[in-house]
C-alpha cells in the first residue's frame, strides 16, 4: 500500500487545530496548570479499519511536542469493539484540547477505510478491483483517497490533471461520426507527461462500444450506469473484438451499493468506481478515554 505524504496534509490539519482552538482552550485552562500531566487512550467503539494514524501523530508533534503516542494498531489493521488503537502521554491541556482535532480526523478516515473495506470484500473472489471517484470532501482528497486505500481499494486520478476521461459530454461534441476525432484526440492524450491513463466513458454498448473498442491506445473504458445484462455484453464484445485479457479495462460505475456490487463484479468487469466509500462513509465510532 502507497504511504500517505504527510507533507501534503499538513496544511489541512494546521487548519483544523486553528479551527478548533481559536485563541484557546479556555476551559481546559480553567480546569488544569500547564505541568498536569496524563495519559489517555484511543479507544474503538465498534469493528472498523483503522486509519489516521500517522495524521493523529502530526497532530502531536505541530501543537505539542511533549505529548508522545503509542500506537497498537496500524493503520490498514481491523480493530474490534473495545480495541485500544493507542496511548497518549503528556500534558493533560493539551491533550484535551486536541481531542476532537484528532477523534475528527480518525472517525472520518477510519469510517472510509471501514466502507471501502466491506466493498473489497464482496467482491473478493471477482477479478473486480474496487476504485474510488473525485467525489470527496474539499481539501481533504489526498487523505480520503489514503483511507481508501488503507481499506483494500484503489485511486482513480487524484484530480483533471493525471488523468484523461473523455465522458458522454465530451463525445456529444464530436457528434455522431466521432471515432475519427476521438483517435486523434487519444492519441494526442498519451504524449502528455504525467498522464496515467486515457479513458472513455460509453453509455451504450451497441452504438458506443463497438466504436470506442476500434480505437488503440485507450486504457479504461468506462461503462456508465449500466444493467448487468448490459455490462456481460460488453465484456463479451471486447473479449470478442480485442481477445480474451487483452484491450481497454472495462470499469462499472454508477448506483453501484453493497447489495449489487457482488453482482455487478460476477458480470466480469474489471474494475467497479464506487463515489459511496467517500462521500456516504460514515464516521467510525472511536473515542479518547481516560
Amino acid at each position: 500500500m502507497r504511504k500517505l505524504n504527510i507533507a501534503k496534509a499538513r496544511p489541512l490539519i494546521k487548519m483544523a487545530i486553528a479551527e478548533d482552538l481559536g485563541w484557546g482552550d479556555i476551559t481546559s485552562e480553567l480546569f488544569f496548570t500547564e505541568d498536569t500531566v496524563a495519559n489517555a487512550t484511543i479507544v474503538s467503539r465498534e469493528e472498523i479499519v483503522v486509519c489516521g494514524m500517522s495524521i493523529a501523530e502530526e497532530i502531536l508533534r505541530l501543537y505539542d511536542q511533549r505529548l508522545k503516542i503509542d500506537v497498537f494498531i496500524k493503520d490498514g489493521a481491523a480493530a474490534h469493539v473495545g480495541s485500544r488503537l493507542a496511548v497518549i502521554d503528556g500534558p493533560l491541556r493539551s491533550m484535551l484540547s486536541l481531542e476532537r482535532v484528532i477523534l475528527n480526523f480518525l472517525q472520518r478516515l477510519s469510517g472510509i477505510a471501514t466502507t471501502t473495506r466491506k466493498y473489497v470484500r464482496a467482491v473478493h473472489g471477482t477479478n473486480a478491483k474496487i476504485y474510488d471517484t473525485r467525489k470527496t470532501m474539499p481539501g481533504w482528497r489526498i487523505l480520503e483517497k489514503y483511507a481508501v486505500r488503507c481499506g483494500g481499494g484503489y485511486n482513480h486520478r487524484i484530480g483533471l490533471h493525471d488523468g484523461v476521461l473523455i465522458k458522454d459530454n465530451h463525445l456529444a461534441q464530436l457528434g455522431a461520426n466521432f471515432q475519427s476525432r476521438l483517435k486523434r484526440i487519444v492519441a494526442e492524450a498519451k504524449k502528455i507527461k504525467g498522464v496515467k491513463f486515457v479513458a472513455v466513458e460509453v453509455d451504450h454498448v451497441d452504438h458506443q462500444l463497438n466504436h470506442v473498442l476500434k480505437i488503440p491506445d485507450i486504457d479504461i473504458v468506462l461503462l456508465d450506469n449500466m444493467g448487468q445484462w448490459q455490462l456481460k455484453h460488453a465484456v463479451e464484445m471486447r473479449d470478442e473484438m480485442c481477445g480474451k485479457n487483452s484491450g481497454p479495462l472495462l470499469e462499472a460505475s454508477g448506483n453501484i451499493t453493497l447489495d449489487n456490487v457482488s453482482a455487478i463484479a460476477q458480470c466480469g468487469v474489471d474494475r467497479i468506481a464506487v463515489g459511496a466509500i467517500t462521500h456516504s462513509a460514515h464516521a467510525a465510532d472511536i473515542g479518547l478515554d481516560r
